[in-house]
């Protein structure tokens, strides 16, 4: 290289060979060959200098990267914080009133009548095996449980849920891809321009990601998490519903069993007092008015039994629908007499509701997800940010796609400030705030409703069960009486009449005691759902 600069020619030493070589090259070869050293001595301090230049975006980019990273800590809205609620210090219907002893005696008063205390146990909190100890309706809760329809739509709403929730939380990620092109042509002769065929490729691989400085995708986030929670809650709401109303349509098909075999064992004992009247009659001991009122007590009976019989049928109809069959025949087990349940239950403390309510947990995630909405709708006054970069291989020959001068790249940022939108990021706060509103109202009255239904329920449980003892006393008031008057009939000293009367005052005293007890259950059922209990597996 020197020979160059001064204008000589070149020797061995310049282009590093033997003398022995170099004389075999010729002065000629000798140029030749330092011409080239120094063209490839040239090109590589190039590459040298376009690398450098290639690194220094590079290493912009990384630092525009991290500091964004560290940016990102930053999330506009409010942070949700449980609003506070009225809470009564206990549940109305705990304790009975002093009046609800003084129609009962006191054999009956001691055992059935004492308050409940208000301790942190509940019945919601137990299994609900635990509650329905009958076999068969375990059985057909857990066939229930399986074959639902609205347990099944409920499950799918959750998993719907749990998708919505991987697209939204997807877009706190970078997203990549990669794709590549291969085109090949061939020409033939036209004119003076020779044939010719021509490939190429490419193959690339794309990065994009919108840095979430505001806290919108995470918002967004929290929004469809709090959305899931709520679909869960729902699916619960929606099996302790369903045990609920497993349970009593059970109670009620017992019920109904029960009522239907007194029907019938009440026709058939009149059907051989109306025999026995029919041939007094004929003897001329009784009168033909005694055989009509005696009819009068077979067909009072013999009406209710088909009605009986239909009501059972539609509600084994109804218990089918529920375990997700067919109409069909329902199993039974226990009757309605042997049906196990305390005379009383606990309640627990009302605090405690608002932890174990399906509908109130719900209506809490719904209002949680619309608090994260205002961040999201707040987000959007403030820029958008993109980072975008792209790199890859484009060769005209498929050979050296990997090789030589291939490599291409490009990297981008931008950000979008809106600016005038015509009041819609304004009215899109408004319209989060007022749904946050909405669901806030939606949950205090929940809670209000909730504390509703557990009062009734506990008073519709005690009055129940006082109702059912009054009904025990008036049977057996019915029944004497009946047995009394069979006695003066018989000795000739009151006419039918007065055995009629007493007659259908039993029938109608026994019927009523077998619904009272039907209802002192249906009133557990609706006590345990009203308490949140039933959704516990």
């Amino acid at each position: 290289m020197r020979a160059l600069w001064k204008g000589e020619s070149a020797s061995a030493d310049d282009i590093g060979v033997t003398p022995a070589e170099a004389g075999s090259m010729g002065k000629d070869g000798l140029d030749a060959a330092l011409k080239r050293r120094t063209t490839r001595t040239q090109e590589k301090q190039a590459g040298v200098a376009m690398s450098q230049n290639v690194m220094r975006p590079r290493i912009f980019f990384l630092g525009l990267v991290l500091s964004t990273s560290v940016l990102i800590g930053c999330t506009v809205g409010p942070n949700y914080r449980r609003p506070r609620v009225d809470v009564p210090g206990a549940f109305r219907g705990t304790a009975p009133d002093a009046s609800d002893q003084s129609y009962a005696t006191p054999q009956q008063a001691k055992p059935e009548q004492q308050p409940a205390a208000s301790t942190a146990q509940s019945l919601g909190d137990e299994k609900w095996w635990e509650v329905f100890q009958d076999p068969e309706l375990q059985g057909l809760i857990r066939t229930a449980l399986k074959n639902n329809y609205d347990v099944r739509i409920a499950a799918t709403r959750v998993l719907q849920a749990q998708a919505q929730l991987g697209i939204t939380r997807a877009d706190q990620l970078p997203s990549v891809g990669a794709g590549g092109t291969i085109y090949s042509q061939q020409s033939p002769v036209i004119g003076p321009i020779p044939s010719y065929e021509l490939t190429q490729g490419n193959l690339t691989a794309s990065a994009s990601w919108n840095p979430d400085f505001w806290g919108r995708y995470r918002r967004a986030t929290e929004s469809a998490r709090a959305t899931l929670l709520a679909n869960e809650w729902a699916q619960k709401a929606v099996i302790s519903t369903l045990v609920a109303n497993l349970a009593s349509d059970y109670f009620t098909l017992r019920q109904l069993d029960l009522e239907l075999e007194i029907s019938k064992r009440t026709y058939a004992g009149r059907k051989e007092s109306l025999a026995l009247t029919q041939t007094l009659e004929e003897h001329g001991i009784n009168s033909l008015l005694d055989v009509r009122q005696s009819e009068q007590l077979v067909y009072t009976a013999a009406t209710e039994i088909p009605d009986f019989e239909r009501q059972i049928a539609q509600e084994e109809n109804a218990i089918s629908v529920l375990l997700g069959n067919n109409p069909g025949d329902i199993p039974r087990g226990l009757t309605l007499t042997q049906q196990p349940h305390a005379p009383e239950v606990p309640a627990g403390v009302p605090s405690s509701l608002l932890e174990r309510r399906p509908d109130i947990r719900e209506a809490e995630e719904n209002l949680i997800a619309a608090n994260a909405q205002i961040g999201v709708a707040k987000a959007a006054y403030y820029p958008q940010i993109s980072l975008t970069g792209t790199a890859g291989y484009e060769s005209p020959s498929l050979t050296n796609l990997f090789t030589g001068p291939a490599g291409l790249w490009n990297l981008a940022a931008s950000f979008t400030q809106p600016i005038f939108e015509g009041g819609r990021l304004k009215s899109g706060v408004r319209l989060t705030e007022a749904q946050k509103q909405q669901m806030l109202l939606t949950y205090q009255q929940t809670i209000q409703g909730a504390f509703r239904d557990v009062s009734n329920a506990l008073v519709a449980y005690r009055k129940d069960r006082e109702f059912r003892i009054q009904q025990q006393n008036l049977l057996a008031s019915a029944q004497d009486a009946a047995q009394l008057s069979h006695q003066r009939f018989n000795a000739g000293t009151t006419d039918y009449l007065e055995v009629l009367t007493n007659e259908t005052n039993a029938f109608s005293a026994e019927l009523g005691l077998a619904q009272a007890q039907g209802n002192e259950l249906i009133a557990l059922v609706q006590l345990y759902q009203a308490l949140g209990g039933g959704w516990q597996q």
